[in-house]
């Protein structure tokens, strides 16, 4: 009856529905989109029906702040277990429910195509209809918030899961005057086994490695860190070269082919890391070739730090256990300052640089520690600006910049800056693991920006321990 709620009801209708069709559609870009695929229906829309026309009918103002907490907290909240796909979905609601709507000039996408149809106050189901059959048959990312280069993201998923089924599927009999596939197995497992590098030895370790607090007589925390990583990367070693050993034996026919070397067999034909590994490796997306590469210079950096004693930079991608390498560090800080461990956080100076080799003798930081090796997703670094930036046309990934970590007691983000999460592999999504972290997920790093974080989490910003290639 009230006129002005009348208006209200029609557009929020209208803005609900395109809501409902951006966080379907959104699910085709893969981690870009949503970190977990949801399955959104219905019964979510129809939920938020109902609440939107029990508040309407309710006297007074329109309730906004109600209607977006219902809406996205509740209705479609209840569904979303990742803490950055809910902020995610936040700041894709607040574009739809928001006072905004009802000016005429309020657009849903950059571009202008995307708004409430012009006679939405007063036009009939037919004229809503007509003016969604008007609108682009294929959508282009910018209508979910995103930059062009989402669509490339969205392409080399498709191709992968194409190539995963043609791999899966093809036959092991070689044709033609091509090599046998026991002969190609044969040949790569003999010169990986010639290359996987030596266990690391701790008996000639630098005396800075494993050094002990002569107050406490207990060990540094970053020497039991780095401990832990060397008994990791060895058990993988030592699986790694007797796996090799016994798959050219089964090959030849020494030894039985158990199943599991049937699969490492299968693996390595496909130049995929096989799944005997799964239990004792790091979270990787690489193929086999890349991997045992990215392996090769893990080893390398974690033997010199044992060698040589703590580098300059830290390679925050070699490490099995990112979270307990910072913990690590907060904890020394925390032993040297007599600062409780639960109220550090980290502060970040994001530096003008990439490159570790640029590092100075007297750039290395008394506290905290510098942090080299990652890599940006859903947007770049403006090393002119020092700001996060748009991505270039067809760039999909780009260097970080260098990365100082300073432990701040009690630290408090600026709401101003953008939180960028930081994920182990591109899959972002991971399961909380027995140390109650999750195994993908690593923390928040607070960048600058010159836009609002909003538009970076719809651009699904974030940075990355490793590529996929």
């Amino acid at each position: 009856e009230d006129e002005a709620k009348s208006i209200c009801w029609r557009r929020l209708q209208f803005s609900l529905k395109f809501f409902h069709a951006v966080i379907q559609e959104r699910r085709k870009f893969g981690p870009l989109g949503w970190n977990i695929r949801y399955e959104f229906n219905d019964s979510d829309l129809e939920t938020c029906n109902v609440v939107l026309q029990n508040n309407l009918d309710t006297p007074g103002p329109v309730p906004w702040d109600t209607l977006l907490f219902v809406f996205g907290q509740i209705a479609y909240g209840g569904r979303v277990t990742d803490d950055q796909d809910r902020r995610c979905l936040m700041a894709i609601l607040a574009k739809f429910v928001s006072p905004k709507i009802l000016d005429d000039d309020y657009r849903f996408s950059e571009s202008g195509i995307y708004k409430c149809p012009d006679n939405s106050d007063s036009g009939t189901v037919d004229d809503f209809l007509s003016y969604v059959d008007s609108l682009p048959l294929t959508d282009p990312p910018e209508v979910f918030g995103m930059h062009e280069n989402a669509n490339i993201a969205f392409q080399d998923q498709q191709s992968a899961h194409l190539l995963n089924l043609v791999l899966s599927i093809q036959p092991r009999e070689a044709s033609g005057s091509g090599k046998k596939p026991e002969d190609v197995v044969l040949e790569l497992a003999e010169l990986m086994t010639s290359r996987v590098p030596q266990v690391i030895s701790t008996e000639t370790a630098h005396p800075t490695s494993f050094g002990y607090d002569p107050e406490t007589g207990m060990m540094y925390s970053l020497g039991t860190c780095l401990g832990q990583e060397v008994n990791k990367f060895n058990r993988l070693l030592s699986l790694l070269a007797k796996s090799l050993v016994m798959l050219q034996n089964a090959v030849k026919g020494l030894i039985v082919m158990t199943a599991d070397l049937d699969a490492m067999f299968t693996a390595l034909t496909n130049n995929q890391v096989p799944g005997l590994l799964s239990k004792v490796t790091y979270p990787s997306l690489k193929p086999l070739s890349s991997w045992f590469e990215d392996l090769i210079l893990r080893v390398q950096f974690v033997r010199d730090w044992v060698d040589n004693g703590k580098p300059a930079c830290i390679w925050i991608s070699a490490m099995y256990f990112p979270q307990g390498f910072l913990t690590a560090v907060l904890q020394g800080y925390s032993r040297a300052n007599k600062i409780a461990v639960d109220v550090l956080g980290f502060e970040f100076l994001v530096c003008d640089f990439d490159n570790p080799e640029e590092v100075q003798e007297d750039e290395i930081p008394d506290t905290g520690c510098l942090i080299y090796g990652m890599f940006i997703d859903g947007a770049r670094w403006n090393y002119d600006k020092q700001v996060l930036d748009d991505q270039e046309p067809g760039v999909t990934y780009g260097h970080a910049p260098i990365i100082h970590f300073v432990p701040c007691q009690n630290y408090s983000p600026d709401p101003g800056m953008y939180s960028c999460p930081l994920y182990k592999t591109s899959v972002r999504a991971g399961t909380l693991s027995t140390t109650g972290h999750s195994t993908n997920f690593v923390l928040m790093i607070e960048v600058e920006t010159d836009r609002a974080p909003s538009y970076w989490v719809l651009k699904g910003a974030a940075f990355l321990t490793m590529l996929n290639d």
